[in-house]
């Protein structure tokens, strides 16, 4: 038995610019951390008892004597991918799926993470990042960029750079001090609405040409970011009015980003306190996050009341494998 932990990302600054019809021509970059929220793929051989070959357990139970019948287009192209056959896999998620955190990301890596393991094969971190973008973007043909599988895969706080030959992870060197700092000022909310992104990214791809000034602006804004964050001298809460400036930008790429109800939460903190914020992910729904002084946390967090208040920290590990007990497994006949 196989079991792995992945975590979920929050992504700051950047957001767009890792798609691939955007860096191969312009280049990109993301500032974003994982934190300690996580999910859990447990696999296994099925024994040969029952009537199916395979059995999946996620927001629905499939049993399937054929790959080739799962429902579900990650882990059947995952298992074509590395010639999985017999298992059963358990998926469980300290947060919701479609939520604005790259949960299908982390997924799709603690998943191949696990599959690996069950194989007795050692995949490092690129390789996990690597294999989780073929298998989503490629295989199933989801519209979307690169950095949640590479931020599943990595963990910690990093730039991400997008490059025409692939991608550098760097980590963002500050102190813990000062990141305890960010992490304290930060307050992350459930909006009560999912979405699956990776629509509402095709529906945005559909004109990212025509937003491409609004990108190039962003992508400015992660060496802007960055620069706050690892000098000491400046103050934390130039990178919260620097989020409300990049959701400013965001909202103008796409049709499908914001909401009505989501632009009233946000007007609620920023005119309660908050410096900024910005809705995580494609957009439409999921998680917003809000930055805020010591000074003004709580009259925030009472505008909120009714939100459900996620608490968090930031974490460093990325995907791993927490439970490995090796089987034995012939091919069956």
């Amino acid at each position: 038995m196989i079991i792995t932990k992945t975590p979920f990302r929050m992504s700051f600054f950047g957001g767009g610019t890792d798609m691939e019809e955007f860096f191969r021509e312009n280049g990109g970059a993301v500032l974003s951390s994982t934190f300690d929220k996580y999910c859990y793929v447990t696999v296994r051989h099925l024994p040969r008892f029952f009537n199916y070959s395979t059995e999946l357990t996620y927001s629905m139970v499939e049993r399937v004597k054929d790959v080739g019948d799962i429902k579900h287009p990650a882990i059947r192209e995952a298992m074509k991918m590395l010639d999985m056959h017999e298992i059963r896999l358990v998926y469980e998620a300290d947060l919701p799926a479609r939520s604005g955190l790259g949960t299908s990301s982390s997924f799709a890596v603690g998943m191949l993470n696990a599959f690996y393991a069950l194989k007795g094969k050692y995949a490092d971190k690129r390789r996990l990042a690597d294999d989780a973008i073929h298998l989503e973007r490629v295989l199933c043909q989801e519209a979307g960029g690169w950095q949640d599988q590479i931020a599943a895969s990595f963990g910690g706080m990093n730039r991400i750079n997008f490059k025409t030959d692939g991608y550098e992870v760097l980590p963002v060197i500050i102190s813990p001090d000062r990141k305890k700092q960010l992490n304290d000022r930060l307050l992350l909310y459930f909006t009560g609405y999912t979405r699956f992104g990776f629509e509402i990214q095709k529906e945005n791809a559909r004109s990212w040409k025509d937003r491409t000034p609004q990108l190039k602006e962003m992508l400015y804004l992660v060496d802007e970011a960055q620069n706050i964050l690892v000098d000491k001298y400046k103050s934390l809460d130039e990178f919260g009015r620097l989020l409300d400036y990049t959701w400013r930008l965001k909202r103008q790429s796409g049709s499908k980003i914001s909401t009505d109800d989501i632009d009233v939460l946000y007007k609620r903190g920023i005119s309660s306190g908050a410096l900024g914020g910005k809705l995580l992910g494609a957009g439409g729904g999921g998680f917003i996050v809000f930055y805020v002084d010591e000074e003004h946390k709580e009259s925030v967090m009472k505008a909120m009341e009714g939100i459900l208040y996620i608490p968090f920290k930031f974490e460093t590990e990325g995907t791993s494998v927490i439970h490995y007990t090796p089987e034995g497994y012939e091919p069956g006949r």
